[in-house]
């Protein structure tokens, strides 16, 4: 912890999550800005076995992996640390940036399509970067899109690889991990990364269109509790309606989703 608290000075709670907290901070010895994660070991549920056979947070492996080989998919992981009692990982902090969330409820819940559509456009490009980089996140929601709002076009980062894993496209998973289920998830087959993804993908849009009261809940979307928002256009609502196909093997493939007439 010394050599963390010599480097970094740790400041005000930012954020909380089933697993984490979240400071502001900065390096100190440039005055980086930086959020500080503060993990509880028995929290770290899911690790990764590095190239030396050292067993480590599988968040931590994944943030490296990004942070080497990929810009623009999420906060660079500058630094983290295995303590006695919790992992610390420190991270890029965008200092004019805000959760997906948070986001809307500051434009009040009144983002035209059009506005939308510019994040949809850039969550496709990151849900595909991180297929291309063999990574499937599991939990993507509106939580965990980072809008970072310094420019005239918001720009998106995705967040919170906790729940994450390594996936080469074929591999079937029983057991889920995140906070958007898809439909097969209650059934006995399993899921698969990019039809979930790519069913998560509607999901945020359909948040993104709808009152905050009327948040995403699978099985109750699928009962008829919730219905698809009323004012779209028709390739919005066709996309829409693709990413909430009941079965995984009827949706798009994100390639498809990228070239879907909304998103030209």
């Amino acid at each position: 912890m010394e050599e963390f608290e010599a480097k970094y000075k740790e400041l005000d709670h930012i954020d909380h999550g089933r697993f984490g907290t979240v400071f502001a901070g900065y390096r100190r010895a440039d005055h980086r800005p930086v959020a500080i994660k503060h993990i509880l070991n028995e929290d770290v549920w899911l690790t990764h076995k590095d190239t030396n056979g050292n067993t480590i947070s599988i968040e931590v492996a994944i943030l490296l992996k990004l942070s080497a080989e990929s810009e623009g998919t999420s906060p660079s992981l500058l630094d983290w640390y295995q303590l006695e009692r919790e992992l610390v990982l420190v991270m890029e902090r965008p200092i004019y940036a805000k959760s997906f969330r948070s986001y809307l409820r500051a434009e009040g819940l009144s983002m035209t399509e059009e506005e939308v559509k510019i994040i949809l456009r850039q969550l496709v490009d990151v849900a595909l970067n991180l297929k291309s980089n063999g990574i499937f996140h599991r939990d993507i929601k509106t939580d965990n899109m980072l809008i970072e709002t310094c420019s005239i076009v918001p720009r998106v980062l995705l967040i919170d690889f906790g729940m994450s894993c390594y996936d080469e496209g074929s591999q079937r998973h029983s057991e889920y991990f995140g906070s958007v289920p898809p439909p097969e998830v209650y059934g006995e087959c399993g899921y698969t990364a990019e039809p979930t993804t790519v069913f998560q993908i509607g999901t945020v849009l359909f948040d993104a269109l709808h009152e905050e009261k009327n948040v995403f809940n699978t099985p109750k979307f699928f009962m008829g509790g919730q219905s698809l928002p009323k004012e779209m256009s028709t390739d919005c609502y066709d996309f829409l309606k693709k990413c909430l196909r009941k079965y995984p093997a009827t949706r798009p493939t994100l390639e498809q989703l990228r070239n879907h007439q909304w998103l030209r």
